[in-house]
């Protein structure tokens, strides 16, 4: 049997502070552009992929059906984003960028590359932040 963990050194206590520091950062850095952190994140995968289908959108920012509804009802409203029929599955829905969300989305984009190198730049080296990402990714693949 492993040793007693203390809970200084819990792994979830250490994942829902970096978790909690992650999103503040992110929060401040795109708060200028009036979106809630996980818009941001949903329009920067819109950026590189616009016009994919609402269920492959879910699946790649890993948001259940209703939460997904939510942020795109709101990013519709604010006129970033359309959904459109799908022209050879009438079962399935394209979100697409608007002129105004492929601007937005722009702009997003760019602060994301210089947050994520600010995010890891005062605390880990280079290599360190790759191998962080490396199994970040590992652990979001098992769940």
């Amino acid at each position: 049997m492993a040793a007693p963990v203390s809970a200084d050194d819990c792994i979830f206590f250490h994942l829902a502070k970096a978790d909690q520091f992650a999103k503040q950062f992110w929060a401040k850095r795109i708060g200028a552009f009036g979106v809630t952190p996980v818009q941001g994140l949903v329009l920067n995968f819109l950026h590189d992929n616009d016009g994919i289908t609402s269920v492959e959108l879910g699946r790649r920012v890993r948001l259940d059906s209703a939460t997904l509804t939510g942020v795109l009802d709101r990013l519709e409203r604010s006129e970033w984003v359309v959904r459109e029929k799908h022209p050879e599955d009438r079962r399935a829905v394209l979100v697409c960028l608007t002129p105004a969300g492929r601007r937005l989305a722009e702009g997003l984009y760019a602060c994301m590359q210089e947050a994520n190198e600010a995010f890891l730049a005062g605390s880990l080296s280079e290599a360190e932040g790759l191998v962080l990402k490396m199994l970040l990714k590992k652990l979001r693949q098992a769940a």
